[in-house]
């Protein structure tokens, strides 16, 4: 049965390669749309798990094909052991890979592997860091943490865009039991974001285990003492007005939830979100993760 994928990306693809032909590659046009950024955010589900008809095994082609179809540029996923990480890595033709285990800061436990296109950017630095008191220390826990937390990130230069600011990817997973440890975290991140903005453009990935209502939200996306935040929801900003069946939760079924989006991408001031959206490819009802994949596309202002 044929891979069914309800996205608008494809077609905005197509129209980007059709607006850059039409107006020339040395045109002001061309330079916008080739310089878009696609990024994805996705939850991969932990291979070792049993799942069942979802096993990791059944189902990882199909989420390869999910991410192939998107062709994200910048790719952050969670919940990924290491045999994952490598079976990405040799099935995404042309990305770069950085992801430890949360556990020893090596190859124990589920990473925080992000990926990037190599033929897109450079890699100026890149590391990892825990969602505790003692970020630098591989293993550490803190406050009220089920589990061990972690956030890898990468420092980029978009080779397209040689002469501005480097982009600083982070990716990320938050607790899904410890309120205080997640609010603890948003903030932490969000002091590495502010620290990070005064030289980089800044996006962020995560399953962050919490909704828009919700106190870790505020305190990843809440206004600073300018008013104004310094990342925001791309989602939110393709999607002003919140609507029913916006959760990305999926339990592999292919039907809208109406849980809370619990996995966001953020984005700092220097980015125009062209979209964003909530993938939901599925195939005989089947989605290729628990979760569904969150999608963006960025326009560097």
């Amino acid at each position: 049965m044929k891979l069914a994928i309800r996205l608008a990306f494809p077609i905005l693809s197509s129209l980007f390669l059709i607006a850059v032909f039409v107006a020339g590659p040395d045109s002001g046009l061309a330079q916008k749309q080739t310089s878009a950024v696609r990024v994805m955010s996705y939850n991969i589900r932990y291979g070792t798990a049993n799942d069942g008809d979802n096993h990791w095994d059944k189902r990882k082609d199909f989420l390869i094909e999910t991410i192939r179809a998107f062709d994200p540029d910048l790719l952050g996923t969670q919940e990924t052991l290491g045999f994952q990480r490598d079976y990405l890595a040799a099935k995404l033709n042309g990305y770069d890979v950085l992801g430890v285990g949360r556990d020893d800061g090596k190859d124990a436990g589920e990473m925080t592997a992000l990926y990037y296109k190599r033929s897109r950017f450079e890699k100026l630095d890149g590391g990892h860091f825990w969602l505790s008191e003692m970020p630098d220390q591989p293993g550490s826990k803190s406050w009220d943490t089920s589990l061990t937390r972690m956030a890898t990130w990468v420092k980029l230069r978009d080779r397209l865009q040689p002469k501005a600011k480097p982009i600083i990817f982070f990716n990320t997973h938050f607790d899904h039991r410890g309120n205080q440890a997640r609010v603890e975290s948003a903030k932490l991140i969000r002091r590495k974001i502010v620290e990070a903005s005064k030289t980089c453009r800044v996006i962020v990935t995560g399953d962050f285990n919490a909704g828009e209502d919700s106190a870790p939200y505020s305190a990843f996306f809440g206004a600073d003492e300018s008013g104004k935040p310094p990342v925001r929801d791309a989602y939110r900003i393709a999607h002003p007005t919140r609507a029913a069946n916006e959760g990305t939760f999926s339990s592999f079924k292919a039907e809208a939830t109406s849980g809370p989006r619990i996995d966001w991408i953020g984005v700092s001031r220097e980015w125009q979100v062209l979209q964003s959206t909530i993938d939901r490819t599925a195939r005989e009802g089947r989605a290729p993760s628990d979760h569904f994949a969150m999608l963006a596309v960025l326009r560097p202002l």
